[in-house]
């Protein structure tokens, strides 16, 4: 007994003591050494990094205990860590604000050159059926596709005006040329056109050819457009809420997460991963766009089908000049009865004298009826570009964005500066105070959840004015697609005519195709158009009555009523008090 108790003693002194306690990596080493050479190598100056540990009252962020940092460096840690974490949240979405700028050029590519593809088919068929007439009049019908373009471009005059001025244009210069034994003056062509365009469309000279084309190019332009402006404004939004505004918690909750470690002499401690979530949680739950995120996404998709099926922009460019050449053949049919009710309504016009009548177009020319073109010569789309194939590389990548925030703080926390893998979360890590193990619960990204936060204040996560201010101009941008998506334009959308004061707009069928029989919009009321001017036989400019509209240019959203109270609605929810 008394030979084991002498060994005991014996062995004793080699027994390891207790563990390091909070702040023992501070009795263990008391150097500055990696601290100094890390930070000098970020452009610090050394004379204001102490070569040892000192008392570290003077901190205001860090643990007032032994330090590396004075309070300098401390304030100056404190830009640099938030420069950091708003650097790799801008970088964990620069794929996202990528991919929607890439897919919203790649769309307008696509919208814009099937609008000169139909253009140039107009022009190639038109001048291959019409011959000389087709050359006189080109002004017309170029001038139908710039006005098209205006619209999809900078939100012009709306697509109803430009259409039934086509229309009423080209009866002006086509009724003379069947009667070029009579003189029209510009008042006699004002009736004419005044009465093609009365409501009980009691004189329809072009037949169902422009009703036809307006249901279909109208629907097909406003989902084009609405669809762009939809890819334009998520990248916009999606790239300001990445640029995050840092709260004075936020900044010392960051520069706790990896400041601190290098003003306690323990540069090489990694953040617990608990710990850093709580952060980033604090710091990010605020400035995303849930909910509103998933909707607008819906709306994209929605609206995408829409394009490509129902709503087919390339079917609806590709049938101007179907639609422009039937209704010419209507005419020409029917001259004589369409003729008569002209000359009941607006009287006789006077007749030319014998040597100033003007020759009649060859018949060959004016008899001439139109035929489709050779396939070969119709331009064709850039391969890779179709469509349908950019309508299914959307949903492929839109299907992987669509947790994107409630995913970013995790993507933050993923980068070595900011937390320890989690394949060593049994390892000891930076804790906030010290080297050890993250033990305080791991909150969730709701706001609600943001109330037990014990890393950022709850203050800090409330959304500022700017988040609710682009949450709402993707709410918006989500409502106008919807809207494109049921055949309405929220911003040039004439409750009072197209509606007759129901507030529903108007709707057109999906499953109406071109050719098909066409949902016969509301009864409108006449516009007779007017001239600036005299102006000559038929050749004057129409200007039509505003009928009490404003119109804006830009890009600017002039919504009505049910938009008007689904917006304020909208913000009061997302401005008001928390």
């Amino acid at each position: 007994m008394f030979a084991l108790r002498t060994l005991l003693l014996l062995l004793l002194p080699l027994c390891p003591g207790p563990g390091p306690g909070r702040g023992s990596e501070a009795k263990v080493t008391r150097s500055c050494t990696e601290t100094r050479q890390i930070l000098g190598a970020r452009g610090y100056s050394l004379s204001l990094l102490p070569p040892a540990l000192i008392s570290g009252e003077h901190l205001r962020i860090c643990p007032q205990e032994y330090t590396c940092c004075s309070s300098e460096i401390e304030e100056r840690l404190t830009w640099d860590t938030e420069a950091t974490f708003r650097g790799l949240v801008e970088e964990s979405g620069s794929f996202l604000v990528h991919m929607l700028a890439t897919r919203h050029r790649k769309f307008d590519e696509v919208f814009r050159e099937m609008l000169s593809s139909a253009e140039h088919s107009l022009a190639l068929l038109f001048h291959r059926s019409y011959g000389r007439l087709y050359s006189q009049h080109t002004p017309l019908f170029s001038g139908l596709f710039s006005r098209l373009r205006d619209y999809y471009e900078k939100s012009g005059e709306g697509l109803d005006d430009a259409l039934v001025d086509f229309w009423a244009q080209l009866l002006e210069r086509m009724f003379p040329l069947l009667h070029p034994q009579y003189i029209f003056s510009p008042d006699y062509l004002f009736c004419l056109t005044r009465l093609a365009s009365s409501a009980d469309d009691s004189l329809k000279p072009f037949g169902d050819s422009p009703r036809r084309l307006r249901l279909q190019i109208t629907r097909a332009m406003v989902a084009a457009r609405a669809f762009i402006q939809g890819l334009e404004t998520g990248r916009d939004v999606v790239s300001e809420a990445l640029k995050v505004p840092m709260s004075a918690g936020c900044k010392r909750a960051v520069m706790r997460l990896t400041g601190c470690p290098l003003c306690r002499g323990v540069p090489l401690l990694l953040p617990c991963r608990g710990f850093c979530l709580n952060v980033a949680h604090g710091c990010l739950s605020s400035q995303g766009l849930d909910p509103d995120w998933g909707a607008y996404l819906d709306g994209l998709l929605f609206l995408a089908e829409k394009i490509q099926g129902p709503f087919s922009f390339e079917q609806a460019a590709q049938s101007i000049g179907v639609k422009i050449s039937e209704g010419l053949m209507y005419l020409q049919e029917n001259s004589v009865a369409v003729s008569t009710q002209v000359f009941q309504e607006c009287g006789g016009p006077p007749k030319a004298p014998a040597r100033s009548r003007r020759a009649p177009a060859p018949p060959e020319e004016v008899g001439r009826l139109w035929t489709t073109g050779v396939e070969e010569e119709r331009p064709t789309m850039a391969a890779g570009n179709s469509l349908p194939r950019l309508v299914w590389e959307l949903r492929e990548r839109l299907g992987r964005v669509r947790g994107f925030w409630a995913g970013l703080p995790l993507s933050v926390c993923g980068d070595p500066r900011m937390a320890a893998d989690i394949t060593q979360e049994a390892a000891p890590c930076w804790t906030g105070t010290g080297r050890g193990r993250y033990l305080l619960p791991v909150v969730g990204g709701s706001l609600t959840e943001q109330f037990n936060n014990p890393e950022v204040d709850v203050e800090a996560s409330n959304p500022d004015l700017q988040t609710r201010t682009r949450r709402l101009h993707l709410r918006a941008a989500t409502i106008r697609m919807k809207a494109a998506a049921l055949g309405r334009d929220l911003e040039l959308e004439d409750w009072d005519e197209d509606a007759s004061g129901s507030g529903e707009g108007q709707h057109y069928a999906d499953d109406w195709m071109a050719g098909a029989a066409a949902v016969a919009p509301p009864a409108r009321p006449p516009r007779p158009p007017r001239r600036d001017g005299a102006g000559g036989k038929g050749g004057g400019v129409i200007i039509r009555h505003n009928q009490g509209r404003s119109r804006t240019g830009g890009t600017s959203i002039g919504f009505h009523t049910q938009p008007i109270l689904i917006l304020l609605l909208s913000a009061l929810a997302l401005l008001g008090p928390r």
